[in-house]
């Protein structure tokens, strides 16, 4: 489908989905963000739901501004994915030794490593700037400072909540890695810090919602938050980039036989803040649960933990700010999936994917998300699909 517009306040809303299919609360939150004086655009996904902050499933475009809510507290979360020599049939029939694996190699939850992961030691993975990377932590909010011994821990890790790392084989029998995680707690708390700097100033006291609170050009402010956005957009590229090399890691210990080898890495963040041009303006673009889709531009959009995923490849579409969604979406919400599946329903929605099945992740059952068909569907003016993806192994947070 192409997009559907409805009136906003200061722009018009081009949604890529039915309007009568999104949330009430949801489009409150839509209308609200387009009533924003700095406000020159607001994209919709199909994904699109409820979010805290903004609605998840929207790009934003402001001049001279940005919301720090919008971003959400996960800044720079996002996909990677590489294909593999592998095919299905070098895969064992029993997978639980693998996804075991892969569970010692990364920590999950709210787990961390024994001690920072050392890039030198990790086949194939480029770590030029990292030293500086590091150093500019030194720049960082000094309400996070001492957080810097557990933000160097953490990186490589996955998390929790929807963060996963997976074994998928497409259509041609090809065997896929793909991880979804973002800037873990440092990325969490550098956000909160920012978001309760914005709300108490005084340009911000007069919003319709106290969460769309905004950082201006050109103040001692905005200049903090961007360097401090920025550096944790980089944290999350780095810990999915390390997270990938381990992973590679345990395919190559455990497949040792079919000396597999990996083609180049494909990354896409889906919450983040990008400095672009449109209608000879520049702009800030905030893509709350959106990937980049510039023309060429190749990006992830994944189901859920028994559906697949999609390898896509942007179509330059201006009208969605060079944005597509950044996975299948919610259709409830975690305590409403709690309430209403058993972990038998996510037994039978997860047959034939070697993963948890317990009640941990009732939430994350695929029927709490709107159908990846669907969604893929609704954005074939901003995406093509490159390739179709079907998990094996899914490790959860």
């Amino acid at each position: 489908m192409s997009y559907v517009e409805i009136p906003g306040a200061k722009v018009p809303i081009r949604m890529w989905t039915d309007p009568a299919s999104v949330e009430d609360v949801a489009l409150q939150q839509l209308r609200n963000v387009a009533t924003l004086p700095w406000i020159k655009g607001l994209a919709v996904m199909p994904d699109v739901h409820y979010g805290k902050g903004a609605t998840v499933g929207s790009v934003i475009a402001m001049r001279g501004a940005v919301c720090p809510a919008a971003v959400g507290v996960d800044i720079g979360c996002g996909m990677s994915a590489v294909k593999t020599s592998l095919t299905a049939n070098d895969l064992p029939g029993d997978l639980s030794r693998l996804r075991s694996r892969i569970e010692q190699a990364i920590p999950v939850g709210r787990g961390m490593h024994d001690e920072p992961v050392d890039p030198g030691q990790l086949y194939g993975f480029a770590s030029a700037g990292w030293d500086d990377f590091w150093g500019r932590f030194d720049g960082v909010a000094e309400a996070v400072k001492f957080r810097h011994e557990r933000a160097q821990k953490q990186i490589g890790t996955l998390g929790s909540g929807n963060h996963f790392v997976e074994i998928c084989a497409d259509s041609t029998g090809s065997v896929w890695l793909m991880l979804h995680s973002g800037s873990r707690n440092i990325g969490k708390e550098l956000a909160e810090h920012h978001i309760g700097v914005a709300q108490k100033l005084p340009h911000n006291q007069d919003l319709v919602d106290r969460d769309l609170a905004v950082f201006v050009a050109d103040t001692p402010q905005m200049a903090a938050y961007r360097n401090d956005l920025f550096w944790a957009q980089e944290y999350a590229k780095y810990n999915r980039s390390i997270m990938m090399a381990l992973l590679k890691d345990v395919v190559r210990k455990e497949f040792r036989k079919a000396k597999p080898t990996f083609e180049p890495e494909i990354s896409a963040h889906h919450n983040y803040v990008a400095e672009e041009r449109y209608d000879g303006m520049d702009l800030l673009v905030t893509r709350k649960g959106a990937i980049r889709a510039g023309s060429g531009d190749y990006g992830i959009i994944p189901g859920s933990m028994g559906t697949g995923s999609y390898i896509v490849k942007g179509l330059g579409n201006e009208k969605a700010f060079n944005s597509a969604s950044h996975g299948a979406g919610r259709r409830m919400s975690r305590n409403a999936a709690k309430r209403r599946f058993t972990t038998k329903d996510l037994e039978e929605q997860t047959r034939g994917v070697e993963c948890r099945k317990d009640s941990g992740v009732v939430d994350e059952i695929p029927g709490a998300y709107k159908p990846i068909e669907q969604v893929i569907d609704q954005q074939r003016d901003l995406v093509e699909v490159v390739a179709k993806l079907k998990q094996v192994v899914c490790v959860k947070g």
